[in-house]
């Protein structure tokens, strides 16, 4: 490794060995060779003069790619694509005359983008079924733990440990949908000539519109596609590429949402992300244990959910039936999207994984407001007993204030209980009293929630999904 060149952490750091070779230029550039060798062949099928042993010649050599003479002929042209013709056809002497026939540069470039944003998408739906899967296992196991609620970050009432993270599930679910119909909505460029009207491979095949449409059709079969857009310009429209942003944004606004309330939790003590033995929360305070995962998670999920406005800019910025303002932007902003989704969804397994519960912390916070939400029901159960209710009510609120203040003043336990069983207009027994509050009591339905929603929802695909299940994350720090 290079240590006096910049290098790029989601390479170097964050994302997984599977994502970074898709956007490699092995991979990109071979791609570039087969789609040229399915050109060749779908033309030679159709009638034109074209030799087996020029394919046979292409295809000895998709991987022998001579990188520093395609440096040196795109300096020379000023042109990657034509570069690359080149130095594939200094491979491939005898197929030199037949590369690239009729085909303008969109050809490669963005049939190889389709192609590999639809290998990377089917990579991040493997990982968002696993995340959903770990995450799933979690809702599951901690369905009936009460835990206290919050509106506005203000103590409300009781929900359960695993309804609140099945929260955090619902939201991957929508994910996955969207991540399923964007896979769908990819689809090749296509053979469609330099403006999209295929004029040039109309004068190939002597203005045979049927065997120009049936040349697409191999081309699109051979490189394992079912169709290619109906309509382009020289390029597909780059409203795809902003769906596919938009999809990973969403991801990444999920796997954000649900890193920061861990972090909120984990401040309480209440839920702790993974921590090793030999891991080392803070350079000065050894007792530290930060919550560094959720926090990566969270700080490239801001940068995958900034990403998505570059592709929308682009899309709005395109002249007519193309223009080159989008190839940088394309270059930086599609492979570091999902490079960045495969890190946080990797980190994410991680941490869902190997969540920690600190059950008695829970129980402990609940004890500290649940006299006051409870109090309702107690003023009802007393008033069964025979008791008045408006006298219960005047006992309980002067209980609470008294209560309150010792909490509020003198930063004192909430005794509001222990106040009840002294009373004498409250006519319950201790044992009666402790039934009331009894924090199972006031969790409604959450429990059943969370196992319609798996049963329902989830399960479901995990099942369809099955042959996904089992990857193996190892995170570089």
């Amino acid at each position: 490794m290079s240590r006096d060149t910049y290098e790029n952490p989601l390479i170097t750091r964050y994302a997984s060995k599977d994502m970074s070779y898709i956007f490699s230029d092995e991979s990109r550039f071979s791609t570039w060779r087969k789609l040229w060798i399915a050109l060749a062949e779908g033309e030679k099928e159709l009638g034109l003069n074209i030799t087996d042993e020029q394919i046979d010649e292409m295809k000895a050599n998709i991987y022998n790619i001579d990188y520093d003479l395609a440096a040196k002929k795109e300096k020379e042209f000023r042109h990657d694509v034509m570069a690359h013709v080149h130095t594939f056809g200094t491979a491939c002497p005898k197929a030199m005359p037949i590369i690239h026939l009729g085909a303008t540069s969109m050809y490669v470039v963005d049939n190889t983008d389709a192609i590999l944003m639809k290998e990377a998408l089917l990579l991040i739906k493997k990982k968002l079924v696993n995340v959903i899967a770990v995450l799933s296992d979690f809702c599951m196991k901690y369905k009936d733990v009460p835990a206290l609620g919050y509106t506005h970050y203000q103590p409300a009432q009781l929900t359960t440990v695993g309804k609140r993270a099945s929260l955090w599930l619902q939201d991957l679910y929508l994910d996955y949908e969207e991540i399923n119909h964007v896979i769908d909505m990819v689809k090749l460029r296509g053979v469609k000539g330099t403006t999209g009207t295929q004029a040039s491979f109309m004068s190939l095949f002597d203005n045979d519109s049927e065997k120009v449409k049936k040349l697409e059709e191999l081309v699109v079969a051979k490189m394992g596609f079912k169709e290619a857009f109906k309509l382009t310009g020289q390029t597909y429209t780059r409203k795809v590429d902003f769906y596919v942003l938009a999809a990973l944004s969403g991801i990444a606004q999920s796997l954000h949402k649900a890193t920061n309330d861990i972090r909120i939790l984990q401040s309480q003590k209440e839920i702790e992300e993974p921590f090793e033995k030999s891991q080392i929360g803070s350079s000065a305070m050894a007792y530290k244990r930060n919550p560094m995962r959720s926090e990566r998670i969270a700080s490239l999920s801001r940068f995958i959910i900034s990403n998505e406005a570059n592709m929308a800019n682009t899309v709005t910025t395109q002249w007519l039936e193309r223009t080159l303002d989008d190839s940088a932007i394309k270059r930086l902003s599609i492979p570091q999207g999902f490079l960045a989704a495969d890190a946080v969804l990797g980190i994410a397994i991680n941490v869902f994984n190997g969540m920690v519960v600190n059950e008695k912390v829970i129980e402990k916070h609940i004890l500290e407001e649940l006299p006051f939400m409870a109090t309702e029901n107690i003023i009802m159960e007393a008033v069964k007993r025979g008791g008045n209710r408006q006298d219960l009510h005047e006992e309980i609120r002067v209980l609470s204030m008294q209560s309150a203040e010792q909490v509020k003043k003198f930063g004192k336990q909430n005794d509001l209980i222990e106040r009840m069983y002294g009373s004498k207009i409250i006519n319950m027994t201790k044992e009666e009293i402790d039934a009331t509050i009894n924090p199972s009591n006031y969790i409604g339905r959450a429990p059943q929630q969370v196992e319609e929603f798996y049963n329902e929802t989830i399960k479901p695909i995990l099942e369809e999904n099955k042959e996904l299940l089992g990857v193996n994350i190892e995170l570089n720090v």
